[in-house]
């Protein structure tokens, strides 16, 4: 649901509004002071901003001096609000686009504009459910009371005052509908829409004739004498004014030849055409609001031409909007790249960046731009997203070499008697054991002799599922000329004893690579994050790898951290290994805080459950997805 909506001068003078769920004046104060007055917008562009919890769109047609703009909670996925907001501008510049470009836009009244909203509104969310627009028409009336030519509300649906069954009569209809609005029948208690306050009715849903009112209470003895304007409004008059005169300038009572009421104002249109319709029958059925709509749509816009392309002024418009968007050769200071760094960090945070960490990359952009100058035909916001971009790969790109399987098999020729040492720590649940076997697949196709230790004695299954990885990964490489083996003392030991006694195990049976599996802790409990110190005494492991998930969002920061100054002064994580990196899109922003709050490089991502689902980081890559 659409928060607020509203359509306003570019004078500040709101034409008409819709407010569904309060919402803040900031909201459309930022909009203004941010975008309209720093003129960061041009005609018939549809934007978009980001405050607080909501999503500002918008959209302009500054031939009328208007700006049409919906707010809506960010949570929100409106999938048709940029046709809405298009459907908006046609609608009513088309409506009151005479009155617009003539009047004094601050003598303009407030328009009428709820039905046609309401029903455009109604026809767009159905179609985004994929349901029937012709249904749309019945929903919205459904629950209104509809007037009968005496003014009754009908109980029953289908007894619409659209239809006449008379073409002779026409026009006689048309004029008891018209008194049907203007004189309410007040007679009628706890109709449809009747309340405990007494007798009620629903002032005006004048259709062409007027604007929707809002419901009264009936006239009561004693009070005054009340006049409904055209625009809907209402005041008191004094007896001596006389009567309510419903006919007035027509006294009597007849209709034209061309079925104009010659002197009432309430009656604008002349042409029966804009009506309704013949039907084969010869039945007259009034156009409903939804048909009106659709036809006002259906006329293409003057600044567009027969083949659909825009007009040479419109085209000249737009173009010298964006020669001045880009021409570039701009002196950059701290006010002109705000805008465009806010936006980044919110782009940032979508993409499950911490806030910490996209404040720093808006920081090193903001002082790596200022007192620069844009290049030729480059805009602002262009510069900021190049500079961004080499942010973050400068923060991904490790420091030192992370060639693993070059640095084993230099050990390996170096005919070391102890075996080369991997660790793999991690939070509970993040998917250690399942990358450990892949890594163990990837070396195993080059030939290495690797030995698993099974060090998490806690969690229920852990041996049993190393054994299963090991006697999978033992068929799959027998042809390979691979060799792996696992080394278990089952569970409630101590995993540093446990470790310790497996890497003397290998180096007597003469394995290349021992890889350690641990047990899953969280990162904020002291209690299991102290007994990783023994742990890198004892085992003393030449790579630990951390394996975090890409799920993991902001809190990956505060992970990092932890894990990485568990293992004593002396000693530090040396890579990390980002796994489900296949279920969050581009939403891998947990790599960069990772990187970021330890100075620690990523090295393999994780991409599925299969043995083969296991990558190398590429950087280009991780930048784009960021950057998308």
């Amino acid at each position: 649901m659409i928060d607020y909506f509203t359509v306003f001068t570019t004078g500040g003078i709101v034409l008409w509004q819709k407010c569904n769920q309060p919402v803040s004046a900031a909201i459309v104060d930022s909009l203004v002071s941010d975008i309209f007055i720093e003129d960061r917008t041009r005609s018939g562009e549809q934007s978009s901003l980001t405050k607080d919890r909501y999503t500002v769109k918008w959209t302009t047609a500054n031939d009328f001096g208007i700006i049409i703009v919906a707010v809506y909670q960010s949570l929100l996925q409106i999938s048709f609000i940029d046709e809405l907001l298009a459907s908006v501008k046609k609608l009513f510049t088309t409506l009151y686009g005479d009155e617009l470009t003539k009047k004094d836009p601050e003598k303009l009244p407030m328009c009428k504009f709820d039905d046609y909203f309401a029903v455009r509104y109604a026809e767009l969310e159905k179609l985004s459910a994929g349901r029937k627009v012709g249904e749309v028409s019945g929903a919205f009336n459904e629950g209104f009371g509809e007037k009968t030519a005496s003014g009754d509300e009908s109980e029953d649906a289908s007894e619409s005052p659209s239809r006449v069954t008379s073409s002779d009569s026409i026009w006689d209809a048309v004029k008891a509908e018209k008194a049907a609005v203007k004189k309410p029948n007040l007679s009628k208690r706890g109709g449809r829409r009747g309340g405990r306050g007494g007798p009620k009715t629903r002032v005006g849903r004048e259709s062409p004739f007027g604007s929707c009112g809002d419901e009264v209470p009936a006239k009561k003895s004693g009070k005054k004498l009340r006049k409904w304007d055209i625009d809907g409004s209402a005041r008191d008059i004094s007896d001596d004014e006389g009567p309510l005169d419903f006919s007035a300038g027509n006294t009597n009572g007849n209709v034209t030849a061309n079925g104009e009421d010659s002197d009432n104002p309430l009656l604008e249109d002349e042409n029966v055409e804009n009506w309704g319709s013949k039907t084969k029958s010869g039945e007259f059925i009034l156009k409903d609001l939804s048909s009106e709509i659709n036809s006002i749509l259906a006329v293409p816009d003057a600044s567009t031409t027969a083949d659909g392309t825009k007009g040479a002024s419109a085209a000249l418009a737009s173009g010298f909007g964006f020669f001045r968007n880009i021409i570039g050769n701009k002196v950059l200071n701290e006010q002109d790249l705000d805008n465009a760094l806010a936006g980044m960090k919110d782009h940032l945070m979508t993409k499950n960046v911490a806030p910490e960490v996209a404040q720093h990359l808006c920081d090193v952009v903001c002082k790596s731009l200022v007192g620069t100058k844009t290049g030729n035909w480059t805009s602002i916001e262009k510069t900021v997203r190049a500079a961004m971009e080499a942010a973050i790969r400068k923060i991904l790109t490790p420091s030192t070499s992370v060639d693993l399987l070059h640095e084993i098999q230099r050990v390996k020729s170096a005919n070391r008697p102890r075996p080369y040492v991997i660790s793999v720590v991690g939070v509970n649940g993040v998917g250690k054991s399942t990358n450990l076997s892949k890594i163990a697949f990837w070396l195993l196709q080059n030939n290495m002799k690797l030995l698993i230790a099974a060090c998490d004695t806690f969690r229920s299954g852990a041996v049993e599922q190393l054994r299963v990885h090991a006697r999978n990964l033992k068929k799959l490489t027998e042809r390979e000329g691979g060799e792996i083996e696992l080394f278990e003392k089952g569970y409630g030991k101590d995993a540093a004893n446990i470790a310790r006694d497996a890497i003397t195990y290998g180096q007597e049976h003469g394995f290349d690579v021992v890889l350690i599996d641990t047990a899953g802790r969280r990162h904020n409990d002291t209690r299991l994050m102290s007994s990783l110190e023994k742990f890198a005494k004892y085992a003393n492991p030449d790579k630990i790898v951390m394996v975090g998930e890409a799920l993991v969002g902001t809190d990956s920061v505060q992970q990092a951290r932890n894990f990485n100054a568990a293992f004593g002064p002396s000693r530090n994580l040396d890579f990390f290994l980002i796994s489900k990196c296949d279920t969050v899109g581009d939403m891998i922003g947990s790599m960069v805080n990772m990187t970021y709050s330890t100075g620690i490089p990523v090295l393999f991502v994780g991409t599925g459950q299969m043995y083969t689902d296991l990558r190398t980081l590429s950087v280009p890559w991780a930048v784009s997805m960021l950057m998308a």
